[in-house]
């Protein structure tokens, strides 16, 4: 005490006698100072990110880009080519969702692209605007304007990398499967009939599921025939051409012989399922263009976008909107819940995606965090909307046959060709092609088999996926999914304070024994629940007549907290009162340390006698130990069949 630094104080050195065992502490530095240690953790940790296979793993491009080979870029060439076509029609209609200018959708889909390449850790995955992402963009937008958008990208990106770099993936795990699909559901029945006016040809500006169907019904005699006839016409053609994957040939089968023109159709009907939305959307501008040539415009079409690349800056950090000044803290406080519900469901709809199409294969859950998050801040600098991973692009992707992450640079190039060159042509796209292209993009997102599933399986699963439905179409997405997983650990604590207890009254040796054996590890709110019905049971089935006997198995138990090693001494305790014996039974080593830590004069109560019936049987030499007939150990030693409990 009171020394210098360099010479550390020492602890003074104690014998503690346990039964015939002594424990030697001998001489311990001093604890070093708050402030160096922090600085030795900091240093470690910059030494470990700056080793070469930390280096690998945080720039994934260094390991497949030595070994990259002509064959796997052209595989990457069709396979991102093949991506882009579906990116730049999907990326206008999900502007749309978010009430943003279409071109905003062309902003969003490169540059996600570009950095995944870099930093993604699989193949498979595009980053790119979802339909998601813009409907939870879409009340910021219409309330306050773009830039709302663009610095909602910036801040969520900030977020995810944080939560990459903290390791913090395991937020995601609390978010179950029941409460995802709520969720997704409930999206895409929002996103859905956001889309009715513009597939009818209807006025008005809806962005809540209630306010779309009053929208629909109140104005449902204004519905213009042509744009309805092409927007039902665009489903039923997506549909189509969705069934023709099914004739893809692939190697030939077992005994027969593909001929090569059945092999060159199938896979030309394959390659046309695949490119379905830029097949309707190129469609629907011809015959817009056509018709408006001839002096005709049936159609609702999108109208001018705006032409040639984005403008390249930081993201807007203040913004003027409505003649009203938003500050950056205005625009935060705006912003609200989201900063967090936005990254959050970003995450786990990308690293869903992935291991979705991993393969059995470990997923760098953090790693795909940094490259999401970076994707999302860089993007920001050129007026991206939120992106994510996209299931549909990802499962184009897929098929399409991309052998490494380089296939996102050419998606990503094609989407800058469609800005320099095409913007004008996506004037004549109509609103009522883009409302049916959004519209059967959800049919695929509603999970119809998962009800029966749980109904077959857990039905109190059933619960947080209807709250989580529920709420998300009544409050919001970000509301809903709050509700849905507050109800889903609610459900969990309550299995936690009442877990199973299989509790059976047997006779042993003439003795009326209540077995007692939980079905898992006890946690302190369990522990008062557990010690009533255990009492309660006793006097409502004790014999004075006959000799009883409360025996706990511990066999699953593994872990106990100091609440429960209290509450069963108190239990033993009550059994006291009652003159009912309590018996521990085949309890681990680290839960009785627990409890003789609490007191340990519960050393009596452990028997680790391989059956029930010895358990009873020794029950007799706890009276000669009590007695005074033989020393304790001896004792307990013989209770346990020779074996010793610390």
């Amino acid at each position: 005490m009171g020394k210098a630094h360099d010479q550390p104080e020492t602890i003074s050195i104690h014998t503690f006698q346990n039964g015939n065992k002594h424990l030697h502490i001998d001489e311990v530095p001093e604890r070093e100072s708050p402030l160096r240690e922090c600085g030795r953790c900091v240093r470690s940790q910059l030494a470990s990110m700056c080793a070469r296979h930390t280096l690998a793993r945080r720039l994934p491009i260094t390991q497949w880009l030595p070994r990259y080979t002509l064959s796997l870029f052209l595989h990457d060439v069709m396979a991102g080519l093949t991506v882009g076509m579906t990116a730049i029609p999907q990326g206008i209609a999900y502007a749309v969702v978010a009430g943003l200018e279409p071109q905003y959708g062309l902003y969003s889909g490169f540059m996600g692209s570009f950095v995944y390449v870099l930093f993604g850790s699989t193949k498979d995955i595009t980053v790119g605007p979802t339909a998601i992402m813009a409907l939870m963009t879409q009340t910021y937008v219409l309330s306050y304007g773009a830039d709302f958008a663009v610095l909602l990208t910036f801040l969520s990106g900030c977020v995810i990398t944080l939560f990459g770099l903290l390791q913090l993936g395991f937020v995601v795990d609390f978010i179950s499967m029941p409460v995802t699909v709520g969720f997704t559901t409930a999206a895409a029945i929002t996103i859905a009939s956001s889309q009715l006016k513009g597939l009818f040809g209807l006025k008005g500006s809806t962005d809540k599921f209630m306010d779309s169907i009053v929208n629909f019904f109140e104005r449902i005699h204004e519905a213009q025939l042509w744009d309805s006839v092409l927007g039902i016409s665009t489903i039923v053609a997506l549909l189509l051409l969705q069934k023709l994957t099914v004739f893809r040939v692939k190697g030939n089968p077992p005994g027969q012989t593909i001929s090569t023109f059945r092999r060159v159709w199938g896979n030309t009907l394959w390659l046309l399922s695949l490119a379905r939305n830029a097949i309707v959307v190129f469609f629907g501008v011809g015959l817009a263009y056509v018709l408006f040539l001839n002096g005709h415009s049936p159609f609702t079409l999108t109208g001018k976008i705006g032409e040639g690349f984005p403008p390249i800056g930081l993201p807007p950090f203040s913004t003027v909107f409505r003649n009203e000044t938003y500050s950056f803290v205005e625009m935060t406080s705006a912003l609200g819940s989201s900063l967090i519900a936005i990254p959050l469901i970003s995450i786990l709809e990308s690293i869903a995606i992935a291991k979705a199409f991993s393969k059995g294969k470990a997923v760098d859950a953090t790693q795909e965090m940094i490259a999401l998050g970076l994707g999302n801040m860089l993007g920001s600098f050129v007026r991206s909307m939120p992106v994510t991973g996209s299931f549909t692009r990802t499962a184009v992707n897929n098929a399409s046959g991309v052998r490494t992450p380089a296939g996102g640079i050419f998606t990503g190039l094609l989407v800058m060709g469609a800005l320099g060159l095409l913007t004008s042509t996506f004037y004549y796209i109509p609103k009522a092609t883009l409302a049916g292209l959004i519209m059967t993009a959800m049919f695929s997102m509603i999970d119809y088999e998962v009800v029966s599933l749980l109904w077959r399986t857990k039905r109190i699963d059933l619960i947080p996926l209807g709250a989580t439905f529920v709420f998300c179409l009544a409050l919001g997405l970000e509301y809903g999914m709050i509700v849905g997983i507050t109800v889903n650990l609610l459900i969990l604590l309550y299995h936690s304070a009442r877990p199973p207890v299989n509790m059976k009254w047997v006779v042993v040796n003439g003795c009326n024994v209540l077995l007692v054996t939980p079905a898992q590890s006890l946690a302190f709110p369990s522990a008062e629940y557990v010690r009533e019905v255990i009492v309660a049971d006793c006097n409502e089935h004790r014999d004075e007549s006959q000799q009883s006997a409360v025996v706990i198995d511990g066999v699953n138990l593994f872990n106990i907290d100091s609440t429960v090693a209290k509450v069963i001494k108190l239990l033993s305790e009550d059994l006291k009162v009652l003159e009912v014996p309590i018996f521990l039974w085949r309890w681990s080593l680290p839960v009785t340390q627990t409890l003789l830590g609490i007191d340990p004069k519960m050393k009596p109560l452990f028997r680790n006698a391989t059956t029930l019936d010895l358990v009873l049987s020794l029950e007799n030499r706890v009276r000669h130990e009590s007695e005074g007939l033989m020393d304790e150990d001896t004792a307990v030693s013989m209770m346990n069949g020779g074996q010793h409990v610390p």
